[in-house]
């Protein structure tokens, strides 16, 4: 998901796990929080409520293989995409989330590698 995002001009910081992504909140700013829901000792929510308390002001998108979680898992959440969101719909939301200027066309390869991890 990395180099895709790369291709349409975004700068990513990963992490191994939610651990080491909270590690990284006290030691790096960034501009947005892109989580995935399922992940090894805490869900994507619970991520994001632990961001929200170290970085109220950074918005954050959660993926999910679900088309729709429940309202008290996205409390703490900027943006929800699920299964069957669009390339085009993720960046176009995380421009409008970081007032990014950001190249407007999506690579085709880029948007190719997308459809099939969703």
């Amino acid at each position: 998901m990395g180099s895709v995002l790369a291709e349409c001009g975004f700068e990513m910081i990963t992490a191994g796990d939610p651990l080491e992504a909270l590690c990284r909140c006290t030691q790096i700013c960034f501009d947005l929080a892109l989580l995935d829901y399922q992940m090894p000792s805490l869900t994507g929510s619970q991520l994001a409520l632990e961001i929200k308390l170290l970085m109220p002001d950074v918005p954050i998108v959660l993926l999910s293989g679900h088309a729709v979680l429940p309202s008290a898992e996205l409390v703490f959440v900027d943006a929800h995409f699920g299964r069957g969101t669009h390339l085009d719909e993720l960046v176009d939301a995380m421009r409008l989330l970081t007032n990014a200027k950001l190249p407007s066309q999506i690579n085709r390869t880029a948007a190719a590698a997308w459809s099939h991890s969703t």
